[in-house]
């Protein structure tokens, strides 16, 4: 394994999208009765059923009628809702027509013949849905949900990185900005980034902005890996040790990592790959006890369609994830506000490498 870092120079986050007049496009409606009663019950018991294993039904009371509202509403507007894996079970479960990584969402946005697109994850990801869907209305629930992966790294970093190390490839993680996917030469996912940096034929590559990404990358390849030097501030926090612990008391339990956890997080997991692999796991291997090295909520979706499984939880929570909530989405739809919206030079740059990742296959 070869891995090696630039300088480090000071990181300044990319700028938040602006807010822009898609409402003037669309009309305001009013907002839905949110009362709990027997007809919202009768409405979406069917929906509670998808989350009663990891919810009480207390708290059912307080979601049901948003839950209502929003399908209801996302009909009337033509609208899809995506759900990132790491969204709570009321979203992912109950409103959202498409679920997976954020790639997967962008990806099947793309291919619906809906108007408005309303992103239930982070900002790098509605820009993302933004670039392979420039025709649509991209609304963010809460436009300061960020990413600690993508606020690592600019556009200028990108260049000064390119000056410093010339004809050397860069791919960047699909966790980063727009700004930074436009002036990189290819993107990656958690599941293909291997497969991205052989594609390249370089004996280096500079990999952004993940430093365990680009690690765990480093330990399958003879290519030289120059890393940036961000990090999940949800995956960074798991330790080996923590691990061990939890192994010593679950006898038996299958430990799954996510490739962005540090190295000797993933050295000792019994399986390490994107959520959606993860999740795959699970699904076909059927362990009696797993621990999922990933954000806590993934856990709960997983558990919420999944019988035989125990499911031990070391609880690191997004809190940027956790910013998108059904009264936000609600209020997204009703006055449809918070539009993402990217630069159209920018989007075209981004797309080039987002697209070379997609002809990969």
């Amino acid at each position: 394994m070869t891995l090696t870092f630039p300088e480090k120079k000071r990181l300044d986050a990319p700028a938040i999208g602006a807010l822009v007049g898609a409402e003037q496009r669309f009309p305001v409606l009013p907002m839905p009765n949110l009362a709990w009663n027997k007809e919202v019950e009768t409405a979406t018991a069917h929906l509670y059923e998808r989350v009663a294993k990891v919810m009480p039904a207390i708290e059912w009371a307080f979601h049901a009628p948003y839950v209502k509202a929003i399908n209801e509403l996302k009909r009337e507007r033509n609208a899809v809702i995506l759900a990132h894996n790491y969204q709570t079970p009321e979203i992912y479960h109950c409103v959202a027509d498409f679920v997976g990584d954020s790639l997967q969402l962008a990806k099947l946005a793309a291919s619906s013949d809906a108007e408005i697109i309303v992103q239930g994850g982070v900002h790098f990801m509605a820009e993302t849905s933004k670039i392979l869907s420039p025709e649509k209305v991209v609304l963010m629930p809460d436009l300061e949900a960020g990413c600690s992966l993508a606020a690592s790294i600019t556009a200028a970093d990108v260049r000064a990185l390119r000056a410093e190390y010339p004809g050397v490839p860069i791919v960047a993680y699909v966790n980063t900005s727009a700004e930074v996917k436009a002036e990189v030469d290819i993107c990656c996912t958690s599941s293909n980034a291997l497969k991205v940096v052989e594609s390249l034929g370089s004996d280096r590559v500079i990999m952004l902005p993940d430093r365990y990404l680009a690690e765990n990358v480093a330990a399958q390849t003879k290519v030289k890996i120059i890393a940036w030097r961000g990090a999940c501030e949800v995956h960074e926090r798991f330790t080996a040790e923590e691990l061990e612990t939890y192994r010593a008391d679950h006898p038996g339990v299958k430990i799954i990592a996510h490739p962005e956890c540090p190295r000797e997080v993933v050295e000792i997991s019994d399986f390490a790959g994107s959520t959606a692999a993860m999740i795959d796991y699970v699904r076909t291997k059927k362990p009696a006890r797993v621990l999922l090295v990933t954000e806590c909520s993934m856990a709960d979706n997983v558990a919420a369609e999944t019988t035989g499984t125990e499911f031990i939880r070391p609880c690191n929570f997004c809190p940027h994830m956790k910013r998108i909530t059904l009264p936000k989405i609600l209020d997204a739809l009703v006055h449809i506000r918070e539009e993402v919206t990217v630069d159209p030079l920018i989007a075209a740059r981004a797309r080039v490498s987002v697209q070379r990742m997609i002809d990969l296959g």
